[in-house]
């Protein structure tokens, strides 16, 4: 698959940004049918039946967040293309409009999968809870692999008055 140009991410406001263009998605062979239902497990920003879309700007952005997530249980996975509009997107990667309303950046990048497996809620689920009490509809996530790269989390979507996010065919 050619890697495509890079979303857009616009808007005047220092908080709530608006995000346009494609983003990729590794799915389970099994479940590439409803990949637009969202992530069905407990992830950084979701915990479990929560439903969560989680998107990369780029192929490469694809597999960093795969490394994390692949194990020699994993099958290959089948990479997907979404094209997305959406609005009331915060950019974590922006330290200054996150402080403007108390968030710690720290609290979205802790591990998470430690705290999930005591049995707790990591501060990265604070952080979602937080965006949401102020109408953000997802996040820009920086990749913790690869700091030049960067990822989509969205809260809702395809609903009236949240992002659109629609899948591409593959040729």
């Amino acid at each position: 698959m050619a890697q495509r140009d890079q979303p857009a991410i616009g808007g005047d406001d220092p908080l709530m940004r608006t995000v346009m263009g494609s983003f990729y998605r590794a799915v389970h062979p099994t479940y590439s049918d409803n990949a637009l239902a969202g992530s069905r497990y407990a992830g950084r920003y979701s915990p479990p039946n929560v439903p969560t879309l989680y998107l990369s700007s780029s192929l490469d952005g694809v597999a960093a967040a795969m490394i994390a997530h692949t194990d020699d249980r994993t099958p290959d996975l089948r990479v997907l293309r979404f094209e997305v509009q959406a609005d009331r997107i915060v950019d974590l990667r922006d330290h200054d409009a996150l402080a403007s309303v108390g968030i710690d950046p720290a609290d979205a990048a802790a591990d998470w999968q430690e705290a999930v497996a005591a049995g707790g809620s990591p501060s990265s689920w604070r952080v979602r809870q937080a965006l949401e009490s102020l109408g953000a509809h997802g996040l820009i996530d920086p990749s913790r692999k690869q700091p030049h790269l960067w990822h989509l989390t969205l809260f809702d979507w395809n609903r009236p008055g949240s992002p659109s996010v629609l899948e591409v065919p593959s040729p």
